[in-house]
């Protein structure tokens, strides 16, 4: 009896969320709850909020009528039916976009009402079939949609719930098209009432645009995102790998409050840190991981479970990042790398290494 009371309250300790490091870590809802309903919709922020993330990540692209639309990418054809509507069969373009040839259909060249009649739908129905069953469903949402969710959902909880925009293709969009994500988010923040006491991010991979919302936001939290092996659209001879340097990261912090990187920056192949959570934590900068997800298809080869499809062993993920040490996670999964923060036991095939 006095070994099972020993164990059950090692177990315990074990499972409390103060005894682990990190536990302050922010959940970033990636484009809503991603892996149980299609990307960038209103029924993915909801249920990410209700699954308690920190912050949604709303990706912003812009319409002919300049009115920010939530998006991955301006190309339409991956997420909603624009592809099988007759009346649009015309709109279909080639377009140059940040050095690589896209085909297909651009948010700047609909107005509003145009994209209004579009429905969405589930951009990976191979690795997400569950996620199909809800195309044709729900609209493209403006990020007033987004904004006016959020506030719904903090009058229903009484928590506050961050917004997490990310600019898509600013400077494309400035030279190409005339059009200014910059100018329109601040409109749309002082519409809304947004101000840079609210719990908000804005990111880019681009640097340009940073650093005119660090002249002219007045104090927002701005985050640079680097990828492996690319550099920035607006600076083509920049790497992001200089960027990550101490060096590189000094820069960075003159704009910028966060670097969001890519979990392959930030872990080695055996799952051990590359030096690049401490050299930014040194630079007076947060950094947020991108992305974990739970699929076997999206985990390191040492983190998938035998089999095809499901679930791998993503608390592994989870707890590499958190030895590291970085700030915030990116995820489609809320409620799993939630109850992943609040302690949750693992054992079999997946327990923590």
């Amino acid at each position: 009896m006095v070994r099972n009371l020993a164990l059950i309250t090692l177990l315990a300790l074990a499972a409390t969320p103060a005894m682990a490091q990190g536990d302050d870590m922010l959940i970033i809802a990636h484009r809503g709850a991603s892996a149980e309903r299609p990307e960038h919709t209103l029924a993915a922020y909801e249920r990410a909020i209700d699954q308690g993330a920190d912050y949604i990540e709303p990706d912003l692209v812009a319409t002919k009528d300049l009115v920010l639309v939530s998006r991955h990418e301006n190309e339409l054809s991956g997420t909603t039916d624009v592809a099988s509507r007759e009346e649009f069969e015309d709109r279909r373009r080639d377009k140059t976009i940040d050095g690589r040839l896209v085909a297909g259909w651009f948010a700047e060249d609909f107005t509003l009402a145009e994209l209004r009649t579009l429905r969405a739908k589930e951009r990976i129905p191979s690795l997400r079939p569950d996620n199909a069953r809800f195309d044709g469903l729900y609209q493209v949402p403006t990020f007033a949609d987004v904004v006016k969710l959020v506030r719904a959902k903090e009058a229903e909880t009484g928590r506050r719930i961050g917004l997490y925009p990310e600019l898509k293709h600013p400077t494309f969009l400035l030279q190409n098209e005339g059009i200014d994500l910059v100018d329109l988010l601040l409109r749309e923040f002082r519409t809304l009432g947004i101000t840079p006491t609210d719990p908000v991010f804005i990111q880019s991979f681009e640097i340009a645009p940073l650093q005119r919302l660090k002249q002219r936001g007045g104090g927002f939290k701005l985050v640079q995102l680097v990828a492996p092996g690319e550099g920035p659209a607006d600076e083509p001879a920049m790497r992001y790998a200089e960027m990550v340097t101490p060096t590189g990261l000094a820069e960075v912090a003159k704009y910028a409050d966060a670097v969001g990187a890519n979990t392959g920056m930030i872990l080695q192949d055996d799952g051990e840190p590359t030096a690049l959570v401490a050299d930014a934590h040194a630079a007076g900068l947060k950094v947020h991981a991108w992305t974990l997800r739970i699929e076997n298809d999206f985990l390191p080869m040492r983190m998938r479970r035998p089999g095809e499809g499901g679930e791998g062993c993503y608390n592994k993920l989870f707890a590499a990042l958190r030895k590291a040490g970085v700030d915030g996670v990116f995820t489609d999964s809320p409620k799993q790398i939630v109850a992943e923060r609040e302690g949750v036991i693992w054992n079999g095939w997946c327990a923590p290494e």
